[in-house]
């Protein structure tokens, strides 16, 4: 059975350090977090980061040409989804409009795609 040691307060840690005259090196603000097993840590972060596994936003940079034509296309990406709203960059201006002006029926179209049943509106940034 492994029992991990006592954890004194920061209090206590700095009073026995001040009594044994040893200087107490450990920054007033830091936050003591439990040790977690690397496999766990790692594998969350994959999760989290979609690595090796299909995400929503590369279903829809695949399928992007379909989406909203190739002339569209050139100019434009899908970047990321926030909440329920895709944000697009779009690096002209008439291709900026031009998909603001269509975004009803592509919004149909990315309904279609697996993943993006819950997508309300479409955000058109420049870039």
């Amino acid at each position: 059975m492994s029992k991990e040691p006592h954890q004194f307060s920061k209090l206590a840690e700095e009073l026995v350090a001040d009594l044994r005259g040893v200087p107490n090196e450990v920054p007033r603000r830091q936050v003591k977090r439990p040790t977690r097993p690397l496999a766990d840590l790692v594998e969350e972060l994959m999760v989290q980061h979609h690595v090796g596994r299909p995400s929503t936003e590369q279903t829809i940079r695949d399928q992007w040409t379909e989406l909203v034509g190739s002339a569209n296309a050139a100019y434009s990406h899908a970047a990321r989804i926030e909440g329920k709203r895709l944000v697009v960059i779009a690096s002209h201006s008439v291709v900026r409009n031009e998909i603001f002006l269509h975004r009803e029926a592509i919004l149909e179209r990315l309904r279609q795609l697996p993943g993006c049943e819950t997508l309300k509106s479409l955000n058109i940034r420049a870039g």
